[in-house]
């Protein structure tokens, strides 16, 4: 399989899934800051011009995060990405959800891009401050479900860790005040040789 990826973006979390799993699989970088997302050859691959995108082995193109993630928790379940038990694969899927659609993007979206909303300078930094606010409730919010453990997903990271590994990363970058248990969580994603290789911190 091939992941069209670009650093520091939502789609890192599909890259550690992609680790967690250890299935063979390619990484194509794309450069989101010159647009080579919307050059014709990265169009032909996800005519949406973003990421993540994952070409699989069939030659068929699979392409938002929650999407993606999903199919590998199906693909792969003896991975462990996703629980069993119906009822808690839906509130897995469920906090997944919340991260990458309100977190990501009603939250950072809007502070990492307000001019991809509005051009007014004033309306920008009011949207910044509308969108640190609610990735900040977000994240509370969020923190206060992992509970006894450090994972949302069950006894390992799973596809909820790897959306909320990405937002933490930005909230840390942003110089946001997490949460002890954020904090936690993000010390323990750091440990794990499926991050070292995904963040390209180890030649593993």
């Amino acid at each position: 399989m091939q992941l069209f990826h670009a650093p520091r973006s939502c789609s890192l979390g599909i890259r550690v899934l992609l680790e967690e799993i250890g299935v063979p699989h390619k990484v194509s970088a794309i450069d989101l800051s010159s647009g080579h997302q919307r050059d014709d050859a990265s169009l032909a691959v996800n005519p949406k011009g973003k990421v993540p995108a994952l070409l699989r082995d069939d030659g068929t193109v699979l392409t938002e995060f929650q999407a993606i993630a999903l199919w590998l928790a199906w693909r792969f379940p003896e991975a462990g990405l996703l629980p069993d038990d119906p009822d808690a694969a839906a509130r897995v899927t469920e906090v997944m959800e919340f991260i990458v659609g309100t977190i990501h993007m009603r939250g950072f979206a809007l502070v990492i891009m307000p001019g991809k909303f509005v051009s007014s300078p004033a309306a920008q930094q009011e949207l910044r401050a509308n969108g640190l606010q609610v990735a900040t409730d977000g994240l509370h919010h969020v923190s206060a479900l992992l509970g006894e453990t450090p994972w949302l997903s069950g006894t390992r990271p799973g596809v909820a860790d790897a959306a909320l590994f990405y937002v933490t990363q930005w909230a840390i970058a942003l110089n946001v005040d997490l949460p002890a248990p954020l904090n936690a969580f993000y010390e323990e994603m750091l440990k794990r040789p499926s991050v070292l290789r995904a963040t390209d911190r180890s030649s593993a």
